[in-house]
């Protein structure tokens, strides 16, 4: 993952759910189960699990995340302090991956989408869902000046935390749009979705070939 955010993670942890209620207006569960339903049932693993506040809907689920005090919070039983950069699983362990507001925080997309790809069974799929600025030049210098003020106020009123979602800020210029990044991959790029509310979402279903 990142040597800079998981600090920032283990400081506002105990906040995270609750802060994430407040910028997504109450809609942030619906974004991850809209995720879960483009999987397949079986074994899943929860990239970047965080406190594992995501419903599987009855699949078996095996949750990693780099960030030790967010596991701590996390009611799932099978779980692993690890990084995306390097799972520690087999070639072809899972029926799917599912990975929710990660990926700008990774040290590495690259080798991150590499082990997704190994670890997948053949023909299964991945789920990434994160944030992303608007692709309009003026709605994406909207966004800039709206989150430089919304995120820090939110992180002070809701966590003590200003400089750590002013990250959150920063981060959203660290990655491409998802119709750049995800194209070209080992993982073939089926569908995106993008939902406009102020935290600009998208989803993105991968699938390994057979």
């Amino acid at each position: 993952m990142s040597e800079v955010s998981d600090p920032i993670f283990a400081k506002i942890a105990a906040q995270y759910d609750r802060v994430n209620r407040v910028l997504s207006f109450g809609q942030e569960r619906k974004w991850r189960a809209f995720g879960i339903r483009q999987l397949s049932q079986g074994s899943v693993l929860d990239l970047g699990c965080g406190t594992g506040d995501t419903d599987f809907e009855g699949r078996t689920v095996i949750g990693i995340d780099p960030v030790i005090e967010m596991l701590a919070l996390s009611p799932v039983v099978a779980k692993a302090g690890a990084v995306g950069e390097a799972l520690p699983f087999r070639d072809a362990s899972f029926d799917a991956v599912f990975s929710a507001y990660v990926f700008r925080n990774l040290t590495s997309v690259d080798a991150t989408l590499e082990e997704m790809h190994r670890v997948l069974k053949p023909g299964a799929a991945a789920v990434v869902i994160g944030l992303s600025r608007p692709i309009n030049p003026v709605l994406r210098f909207i966004h800039r000046v709206g989150t430089a003020i919304v995120l820090p106020l939110v992180g002070l009123v809701f966590a003590r935390a200003p400089k750590e979602y002013w990250y959150l800020h920063k981060s959203l210029d660290t990655l491409p749009p998802p119709e750049r990044l995800f194209v070209g991959r080992r993982l073939d790029y089926e569908t995106h979705w993008r939902n406009g509310v102020f935290g600009f979402v998208y989803g993105v279903r991968l699938r390994k070939p057979e």
